[in-house]
């Protein structure tokens, strides 16, 4: 029996509003920090399946969110792409070699890589109740290669933009070998036991119009295509991040099955936007979850009248913060349940 987040997703009547946040897994949990110290770094605990199927379950057994959304990251698909991936004390990630010069042929690629994220879904399935979505998840083309092309996390992605006006053949060819392997990694998910995706793409929002209709919309619309035709009945949820006004052609044109809507958008806009039946999710800007107070119970409020009419997965418009308080994620629990 599919679960209230599982039912929005394909259309069908749910008997509450459902509720996850993006990073549920993570710092803000006591109970997280506590494993991450004992298993040492991020990387580490995201190859340890049986520690990453507890970090997946932990904000399930604490506040009984409709999904689970494994715990992993966007960068396993360059890792198995074949650069050296590791992550910076303070810093964040880093992968090597960088991509300057459009030369990713010569990387070799390790799909196996990917196994223990699969072993970690599967025992994530396993463990779950039935009530609790599993969601699988990978990051869109453009994202991914911005991190792939300068090596780590940047702020204006200035390496990948120049190479893609510089050299477009080049970095399609880099988009083309992402897309390939994003999709044979959320077959693998769904394979596993992963019952809906979401494809993230954090850095939309830094595209020019014709490069967004290009490097996201594209390459997005393609491997909702691939998962609609090799794994049919497995919802798809996009998340453009930045997106503004392009938003709704994403949705049109991507065809995927739900739409993941960030904290700069007015929810009375996008519902006048959208197709009247196309699930939406989010779109709580992660500060207020961090401040609370009243200024947190209006917005709740603002967004669940906004939504009233439509298909609506409540959620944050972006990842929680590390400093977020737990009586705030309860805060807004009690609001959306009622």
């Amino acid at each position: 029996m599919p679960g209230c987040l599982l039912d929005t997703l394909v259309g069908q009547p749910s008997e509450r509003r459902p509720v996850w946040f993006m990073r549920q897994a993570g710092r803000y949990l006591p109970e997280y920090r506590e494993l991450r110290a004992e298993k040492g770094g991020f990387l580490e605990l995201v190859y340890d399946s049986e520690a990453a199927a507890e970090v997946t379950i932990q904000p399930i057994d604490r506040f009984g969110f409709d999904g689970a959304i494994l715990f992993s990251d966007i960068l396993i698909v360059p890792y198995a792409l074949g650069q050296d991936l590791w992550f910076e004390a303070g810093e964040g990630p880093r992968l090597a070699p960088p991509l300057v010069d459009g030369a990713w042929e010569g990387l070799e690629q390790a799909f196996q890589r990917f196994d223990a994220v699969y072993r970690t879904v599967a025992l994530v399935k396993e463990r779950l109740g039935p009530q609790t979505t599993l969601l699988g998840f990978a990051g869109s083309p453009w994202t991914v290669a911005t991190y792939m092309v300068a090596g780590q996390g940047s702020k204006d992605h200035h390496a990948a933009r120049k190479l893609a006006y510089r050299d477009p053949a080049a970095f399609a060819s880099l988009i083309d070998a992402i897309e390939a392997a994003t999709i044979e990694y959320l077959i693998g998910q769904i394979d596993a036991g992963a019952e809906a995706v979401q494809l993230f793409d954090s850095w939309a929002g830094s595209l020019s119009p014709a490069q967004f209709e290009q490097w996201v919309i594209a390459p997005n619309a393609r491997i909702t295509a691939a998962l609609h035709e090799k794994r049919p009945g497995t919802p798809v949820i996009g998340f453009p991040k930045g997106a503004g006004a392009k938003l709704p052609a994403y949705a049109r044109e991507t065809g995927v099955d739900g739409l993941g809507i960030d904290e700069t958008q007015d929810p009375g806009w996008i519902h006048a936007q959208l197709p009247a039946d196309l699930p939406v999710q989010g779109n709580l800007d992660p500060l207020l979850l961090l401040a609370g107070g009243d200024a947190l119970s209006a917005s709740v409020s603002h967004i669940l009248s906004a939504f009233a009419e439509r298909p609506h997965i409540f959620n944050l418009g972006h990842g929680i913060d590390k400093q977020t308080p737990i009586a705030h994620v309860e805060q807004v629990l009690k609001l959306v349940r009622g």
